[in-house]
């Protein structure tokens, strides 16, 4: 096959096809996601401004403050480009800088997002298992450097798979069969026999995916183990009230992610891929907010307080 010359790749375009199978869909489709993308931008913009509000923030509503900015950015680089492919019959066009900064950005949201899920887990774990201790560990500075931590990891190890991917030769077919630029769909597209280039996204899924899941994995043991210890049923329900939001998130966080990008590039399916990654990236931001909101009674205090201020 023809590969391009990697000199012209600040010309270079891509053609996301989007739905374009989907003719008679497309007005159904684009309103549907359309609500559900300003329902997502409302709820996380919510919860985000109560806890910004709130004058003493306790570690882990600091945490889902994060977490909503996070959903936020993360809904706004992928969505508006999924609904202008909902619009356009023939595909939308994306240049070779704007693809990779595309990919770059929704890999870093996305790490980030790992990242403090781990953080997360690390807050139940020392509030539960070492609840005298708490609020010496879980101190607002240490809390702020896991913050900074979370983004610049995300954003190293995006910066290098994005690298990774784009050095890669290209061959003369530049149509991306997505609504926006994912690495496996762009990764589709090389010019290559060899397993070579799934290396990158092979260690980008082991520091993004694999190894926080352990470390949450390695949290949750330690609080399964303590919480034996207890003996009133009633302080074991209250322990494991507070995990129910962060285990519910982390399960369709890593689970979507997971079914997506851990597996070869021979099995990968262009219709199943942009059907999970439709509700990945729209679906699951939704639920964020709706998830913790219904199970944190701190957030319900403070959405309580802002309505009745309003």
């Amino acid at each position: 096959m023809e590969r391009d010359n990697m000199s012209t790749g600040a010309t270079m375009e891509f053609l996301l096809l989007g739905f374009s199978e989907l003719l008679c869909l497309r007005v159904l489709l684009f309103l549907f996601f359309l609500i559900v993308h300003l329902v997502t931008l409302a709820g996380n913009m919510m919860v985000f401004m109560a806890v910004v509000m709130e004058p003493s923030r306790p570690p882990m509503l600091f945490f889902l403050c994060q977490l909503s900015a996070i959903e936020l950015c993360y809904t706004l680089v992928i969505v508006p480009k999924a609904l202008l492919s909902l619009i356009v019959v023939d595909g939308s066009t994306i240049s070779f800088i704007g693809c990779a900064a595309q990919m770059h950005l929704f890999v870093t949201l996305g790490g980030a997002e790992c990242f403090l899920l781990v953080a997360m887990s690390y807050d139940r774990y020392v509030a539960i298992c070492q609840p005298l201790h708490y609020v010496v560990v879980m101190s607002e500075g240490f809390c702020l450097r896991l913050a900074v931590v979370c983004c610049l990891g995300a954003f190293a190890v995006a910066l290098g798979l994005t690298v990774a991917v784009f050095r890669l030769p290209f061959c003369h077919s530049r149509r991306i069969n997505h609504f926006f630029c994912d690495v496996p769909a762009v990764l589709h597209l090389a010019c290559t026999q060899s397993y070579t280039p799934e290396l990158p996204l092979l260690a980008a899924c082991v520091l993004l995916l694999l190894l926080p899941f352990l470390l949450i994995l390695t949290s949750y043991t330690c609080i399964a183990a303590a919480l034996l210890h207890v003996t009133s049923s009633v302080g074991k329900g209250k322990a494991f009230s507070t995990c129910v939001s962060h285990l519910a998130i982390t399960l369709l966080h890593y689970g979507s992610a997971t079914f997506i990008y851990i597996r070869p590039k021979s099995s990968y399916s262009p219709a199943r891929d942009k059907v999970v990654s439709l509700v990945y990236t729209n679906i699951t931001p939704l639920l964020y907010p709706l998830i913790y909101s219904l199970r944190n009674k701190e957030i319900r205090g403070i959405l309580r307080k802002m309505l009745r201020r309003k």
